[in-house]
């Protein structure tokens, strides 16, 4: 049987990247068979025995510019990772002198787009509204859902719940943030967004991260919030998201959630064969 590593005999290349501190390992796979695993991407995750992330991004081949995938830090996978694919976007077109990329994801395909300055925009998709399709445990309206606050429900590729607050900064995640991520509502567990509103297009927003944690920012959360706020009559349809690590603009548009905002490239590395073939 050939190695899963045997491509990577001196080891596995990677790059750290975060969009507003959330952050990421990216691994460029393009021409090479993949040797992630749950496991892998696992351990890589941690924060004192390997380089530690919000999310882990793989690059290989696609039918578009490339085909990107998501892990969390606890080793789960994710359709979406909004703020990964624009760090991914950034890089591509600094390397490829491109201006509009065509990503894809199990998410389906995202356009991507320089906006000049540094800034990257990437179009989300259509949000889900549907209870099937978010998903949700049973019938109902995805509005308001019958858990105290009465958040709402948004699929972006990922399930989002969106509490609606008066001070989004006095709400503790790390007690709040579990019980909701793991409802019986929610299947496929959920992110959780705590969102106070600012004005009609400026929104303060903190969240918790299915599979992660308390992060400093979230694209995709980013972008479920300001649906869940235009669906509730309390934002227009293009808003400034402050987060925890700086500010994204969404813009829910006929085309899909276009989500605009900085991206850095921090390092690149070289994860050891010994690390590669060690397991926790």
């Amino acid at each position: 049987m050939r190695d899963m590593y045997s491509d990577f005999t001196n080891g596995l290349p990677f790059m750290k990247m975060h969009g507003l501190g959330n952050d990421f390992v990216v691994v460029d796979l393009r021409g090479h068979d993949s040797p992630m695993t749950a496991d892998l991407a696992k351990r890589i995750g941690h924060r004192q025995f390997g380089v530690g992330f919000d999310q882990l991004a793989l690059i290989s081949d696609g039918a578009g510019d490339a085909h990107l995938t998501f892990y969390n830090s606890d080793g789960s996978q994710a359709a979406a990772c909004g703020n990964a694919t624009r760090c991914i976007a950034r890089f591509l077109m600094d390397e490829s002198g491109k201006t509009a990329l065509r990503l894809t994801t199990e998410r389906g395909e995202l356009a991507a787009r320089d906006m000049g300055a540094g800034i990257t925009s990437v179009n989300m998709g259509h949000p889900l509204l549907e209870w099937q399709d978010i998903p949700l445990a049973r019938a109902m309206d995805t509005l308001e859902l019958p858990i105290d606050g009465a958040p709402t429900a948004t699929g972006m590729g990922n399930p989002h719940c969106t509490f609606f607050v008066e001070d989004a900064d006095a709400v503790d995640l790390t007690t709040f943030g579990p019980g909701i991520e793991n409802h019986p509502l929610f299947p496929q567990r959920t992110n959780v967004q705590v969102a106070q509103i600012i004005g009609p297009d400026h929104i303060r927003m903190r969240v918790w991260e299915r599979g992660v944690g308390v992060t400093l920012a979230s694209g995709s959360s980013s972008c479920a919030t300001a649906v869940a706020a235009t669906r509730k009559g309390l934002t227009g349809r293009t808003v400034r998201i402050d987060l925890d690590g700086g500010t994204l603009t969404v813009d829910w548009r006929e085309d899909g959630v276009w989500m605009t905002g900085p991206t850095a490239h921090v390092f690149s590395g070289t994860l050891t064969p010994a690390f590669l073939r060690t397991p926790l």
